[in-house]
């Protein structure tokens, strides 16, 4: 009897062994097979294609690509114009763009303003400091542009679509329409004449007997510019968010009205709002376009740099205080030093509005 309890307590325990071993075989199996599973697929690179370099005008051959905005770096002046135009250097193998992009206004939401004020300002073009906005060249060391050539160009090439005919900001103005405020035809008597009798004028009749008057750069000697001044009330601070600016030069139809003794009736200092810029439309331009610098031809200032850091003179004619529409001349008429005067009194409320705010 006790040989029998024996053999059967030896079968049982060779069988669980024995199923023991099968279960340690079955995980290692299954962790093999899991761990061939998991391998991550192996990706390509994406090949960005490089940018063909321009020829010259003449196409004959392909312009060696700039690798530094200096002119004392550049082996040919011709090329250097090129990639210098179309903002582009080279690093390495590749072609880079060298334009930059302003950096972003901060979010000001309604109740972070404590006190603003909008005012309106004229720059005056002859004055010494505004000078820079009104150098025109295009010379190998540097290339500047007047701010309303900077302006005009790109207006009527869709750089900047956010044109308006007020400074409300209400009617928004085409390429089309920029361009009949910019110039005017107007045929003469004799041409008239000639077609009224119904034959046709030959071209030279045409070329005599037509006048077309233009708004040049050179007429274009005032800018306006609408901005505010606010108090943030996060950190206590004045600051100041320029919203527009405007051109004003000589209206082309009123140059074309003459008087009966044949004196033209427009007069060159009298000047029109010609448009309206957006200014935060204008900034991707601006920022990209260097102001002349007469100590150092090689600056890199931009447009966007200058008129944000208020680099220029101007003088305050119309502001939102309450008095009629705001325009000083209107409540101070005929009395010229008043009206400076005026403008003074406006520009110390702005600067002591920060400290009437520490103050009470």
């Amino acid at each position: 009897m006790k040989k029998i309890l024996i053999l059967l307590l030896a079968f049982s325990f060779l069988s669980v062994s024995a199923q023991a071993k099968k279960k340690k075989t079955t995980k290692k199996k299954t962790k093999k097979t899991t761990a061939v599973a998991e391998k991550p697929p192996v990706q390509e690179a994406a090949v960005v294609p490089t940018p063909e370099a321009p020829t010259d005008n003449s196409g004959a051959e392909e312009l060696e690509p700039i690798n530094s905005m200096s002119i004392l770096n550049a082996k040919s002046p011709a090329s250097f114009r090129i990639f210098r135009e179309i903002g582009t250097i080279k690093k390495g193998d590749s072609l880079l763009s060298f334009k930059t992009k302003p950096l972003d206004y901060g979010y000001i939401d309604e109740k972070d303003i404590l006190r603003s004020m909008v005012v309106w300002e004229i720059i005056d073009l002859n004055d010494k400091i505004n000078q820079p906005f009104y150098h025109n060249a295009d010379g190998v060391v540097s290339q500047n542009r007047s701010l309303y050539q900077l302006l005009i160009e790109n207006i009527l090439s869709g750089g900047i679509n956010e044109v308006y005919d007020d400074e409300m900001f209400m009617t928004k103005l085409s390429p089309e329409q920029i361009k009949q405020r910019l110039s005017f035809t107007k045929e003469s008597d004799f041409l008239v004449d000639i077609r009224n009798s119904g034959k046709a004028p030959t071209q030279d009749e045409i070329k005599a007997g037509t006048d077309t008057f233009e708004t040049k750069t050179e007429d274009v000697r005032l800018l306006k510019v609408k901005g505010m001044w606010y108090i943030d009330r996060r950190d206590g601070q004045m600051k100041y968010r320029l919203l527009g600016i405007a051109a004003m030069g000589p209206d082309p139809t009123m140059m074309a009205e003459k008087t009966a003794d044949g004196v033209s009736l427009g007069n060159k200092n009298e000047l029109i709002d010609l448009f309206w810029v957006f200014y935060p439309d204008a900034r991707d331009v601006l920022a990209n376009s260097i102001v002349f610098n007469s100590k150092n031809l090689a600056s890199d200032i931009s447009y966007d740099d200058v008129l944000n850091a208020r680099r220029f003179s101007s003088i305050i004619y119309k502001s939102d205080n309450g008095l009629g529409t705001g325009v000083i001349k209107d409540y101070i008429p005929n009395d010229a030093e008043e009206q400076l005067e005026e403008s003074d009194r406006i520009k110390n409320q702005i600067l002591e509005m920060e400290n009437d705010m520490w103050n009470y």
